[in-house]
């Protein structure tokens, strides 16, 4: 993944490539983010507002409200690493101990947060409440949320694969995985998000409805 250069000129090479996190896991945490950040903001981009905000049933989010959830998890997760993972003591055995299978644990974690068919319910704190009114103001906060959790990244000196959480019931995460997790949450809901543009009353880019009340010549 490639960076502007003024990016990296402006971090130390002794940050970027620092122990004790690998460079292998600095790397693929920062694929993740910068591909899932790609998904985000095409899944918005040209938006109208019938389009932002329609939802294809009584219990169903719109594509707005959406957005403001991948939005405020970020955050949420993040702070999940800052304080919840790296606040934990540090085991480096347990760590060497799951080494082997690391990669393969990484894949399936995302593969299950990308399965659309297990549901689950939103904690409170990231539940939406109608802030962003159009898709470039959710464009504008999601950019400032993941530019620092790219900065994390790229600037961190914690050993984040020697802590560990469960802040789910039966699975035990380290500080990688929790960074992979900010990812595959964001392409989870943005495969949420075309389930909504694939719904059957989904509006095009001129409103059906616009048309029938004569506001726009169908032909």
């Amino acid at each position: 993944m490639r960076f502007p250069a003024i990016v990296l000129a402006l971090i130390p090479a002794a940050t970027l490539f620092a122990d004790p996190l690998t460079q292998s896991d600095r790397d693929r945490a920062l694929s993740e983010l910068q591909t899932s950040r790609k998904q985000f903001l095409e899944a918005i981009a040209g938006l109208s507002p019938a389009q932002w905000t329609y939802k294809a049933g009584p219990n169903r989010w719109s594509i707005a409200e959406v957005a403001e959830h991948i939005i405020a998890a970020e955050d949420y997760i993040g702070s999940l690493v800052t304080k919840q993972i790296m606040g934990s003591p540090a085991d480096p055995a347990k760590a060497e101990q799951r080494k082997p299978g690391i990669t393969k644990m990484d894949e399936g974690f995302l593969a299950n947060l990308r399965d659309r068919s297990q549901k689950a319910n939103a904690p409170g704190e990231i539940v939406p409440k109608g802030i962003y009114k159009t898709p470039s103001d959710a464009a504008v906060a999601f950019q400032a949320a993941r530019d620092k959790t790219l900065n994390y990244v790229l600037t961190t000196h914690d050993a984040l694969r020697e802590h560990f959480a469960t802040p789910f019931p039966g699975f035990e995460m380290d500080g990688v995985q929790s960074l992979l997790m900010i990812a595959g949450h964001n392409e989870r809901h943005v495969l949420q998000m075309q389930e909504v543009k694939q719904s059957p009353g989904y509006p095009g880019l001129i409103d059906d409805r616009n048309i029938k009340r004569g506001g726009f010549s169908s032909k």
